[in-house]
């Protein structure tokens, strides 16, 4: 039994405006990501230093608020653990966005920037002790909430990244074109 004409042309519709999809939606993607977070970690990560590798004060209080408050915040205690993991954190916020905005490296990027927002997440809940109205709860009718809200947004993007990869527009595309065999015609 043959399809009935408008089925078919409502399935060819359909695949059109997937494949359309699949190609906008990884530079939206990165477009709102670089319009509204590019900023936001390149800021942040600047707090944490005074040089290339020098911490300062505030980097130690965001990072390992706990044992800040406990030493009396007084970083002559802390050790390479301590300014390794807040080096890493800091560069990760300046690499990651620059990899996502320029679409390179596009999924592991992005999946480096969840756990990013994962780890930052937590050390505001747990770190810095915000309350629930800050951390607030997923399908109430409240759509502002700091932490669970905007992050869950944050993330949709950053999984579309992770699923679709850098997109047509992307130096990830660039160089994959770049990397093709030639075939003999």
């Amino acid at each position: 039994m043959l399809p009935h004409p408008l089925t078919a042309r409502l399935h060819r519709a359909t695949t059109q405006i997937n494949a359309g999809a699949v190609l906008t939606l990884p530079l939206l993607a990165r477009l709102t990501f670089a319009a509204v977070l590019l900023r936001y970690f390149w800021a942040s990560a600047l707090t944490k230093l005074e040089g290339p590798f020098t911490l300062s004060f505030n980097a130690y209080a965001q990072i390992f608020p706990r044992k800040m408050e406990a030493a009396g915040y007084d970083i002559s205690g802390f050790g390479a653990f301590e300014w390794l993991t807040i080096m890493a954190g800091t560069y990760a916020e300046f690499l990651l966005p620059a990899l996502i905005v320029l679409g390179l490296a596009t999924r592991l990027a992005a999946l480096g920037m969840i756990g990013f927002i994962i780890v930052q997440s937590l050390t505001d809940v747990i770190g810095h002790g915000l309350g629930a109205e800050t951390v607030g709860a997923l399908f109430d009718r409240h759509s502002d909430a700091l932490i669970l809200d905007q992050r869950a947004f944050w993330v949709l993007g950053l999984l579309t990244l992770a699923g679709l990869g850098g997109g047509v527009f992307s130096l990830d595309r660039l160089i994959s074109k770049r990397c093709q065999p030639k075939t003999a015609a």
